[in-house]
């Protein structure tokens, strides 16, 4: 039985650490029960907060989670506390998709790799602004590819005739949203001053961005659909930075992984001055989301597009508070 206490505030600051991870639409799709006694975080998908039309199979919120577990697991480190994790690949109905159990770590035992990402994690906003043309450098590439592989994952830097395939499946996706309602969306984007500046989730009206005006960056209209909003329209770039975040498989276990390697690869870019946003078009739709891979590379199934670059940070998206999120046991 564990004999060294942690206290309750050490835990919610952990847990306001994990929620700050990235998900669908920030849903926050998330909740987390604290056994006191065993020194246990439970880590749950929240049902209520899936996307139905978008993500049926729940791919989207697992990874989302294992953004959560990601900086959960930086922040245990940061704590000075060894973090011991076991996952489950298909949890029983309402049961933990992680579990991870805290040690008291010593001064050798610490993780500074990911301990050191730590200042990152309240610094990484989403940014749907226009980024410079400029290519990232070799050795950058080379080590947000490490990230991604310490969570059994790979990244892919799409380029050439790759590039422009995975531009026009992802042109295409957007351009077919034009014409229908996506109530995922309709749901989650938060429009009016009212609404954006009182909201805890969603997408809040100043973290849009501006509308598209030229350039080939796969930047999606969340205003689509929505009353008109005064974005203006800016010139993105023609020749954007994308990564590919893809795993060998294609099963809940895997996409919590690449949730993991995703946010490790986004808190690494932060501290390396990039900015990030997302492009999930189309992988929401399973009839495109084939067509991401590379098939000369022989990649595993693409979980995640995430668009990196030179440009402005973003804005701070609201989070549910702590007390929202989080349950503590004796």
């Amino acid at each position: 039985m564990p004999t060294t206490a942690i206290s309750d505030e050490t835990v919610t600051g952990l847990v306001g650490d994990a929620v700050a991870a990235p998900s669908m639409h920030n849903a926050q799709p998330w909740r987390f029960l604290y056994h006191r006694r065993d020194r246990l975080i439970d880590l749950y998908a929240d049902p209520l907060r899936r996307m139905p039309a978008a993500d049926p199979e729940g791919r989207a919120l697992r990874i989302g989670c294992g953004a959560a577990l990601l900086n959960l697991r930086v922040a245990a480190w940061h704590a000075g506390l060894r973090p011991e994790v076991s996952v489950s690949s298909a949890p029983e109905e309402g049961g933990p998709v992680a579990t991870m159990r805290l040690h008291p770590a010593g001064p050798h035992e610490i993780d500074h790799d990911l301990a050191g990402l730590h200042a990152m994690i309240k610094e990484r906003h989403t940014s749907r602004y226009p980024y410079a043309d400029k290519p990232l450098p070799v050795g950058l590439k080379q080590r947000l590819s490490r990230q991604a592989a310490a969570e059994g994952a790979a990244l892919s830097f799409p380029a050439g005739w790759h590039l422009s395939l995975i531009l026009d499946v992802i042109e295409e996706a957007e351009s077919d949203a034009e014409y229908t309602v996506d109530p995922d969306e309709q749901k989650w984007v938060r429009t009016g001053t009212a609404e954006s500046d009182t909201t805890r989730d969603g997408i809040p009206e100043y973290s849009l961005g501006a509308r598209k005006r030229e350039g080939k960056a796969p930047v999606r209209d969340f205003a689509r659909g929505h009353a008109a909003t005064d974005r203006g329209s800016a010139a993105y770039e023609n020749a954007p930075n994308l990564v590919a975040v893809s795993t060998a498989e294609d099963d809940p276990k895997a996409w919590l992984a690449a949730g993991q390697a995703m946010e490790r690869v986004l808190l690494l870019a932060t501290r390396e001055g990039l900015a990030s946003s997302f492009a999930t078009q189309a992988l929401e739709r399973p009839d495109l989301r084939w067509l991401l891979r590379d098939p000369s590379r022989g990649a595993g199934p693409v979980q995640m597009i995430l668009r990196l670059g030179y440009g402005p940070m973003g804005p701070h998206t609201p989070r549910r508070a702590v007390r929202d999120v989080l349950d503590i046991a004796p």
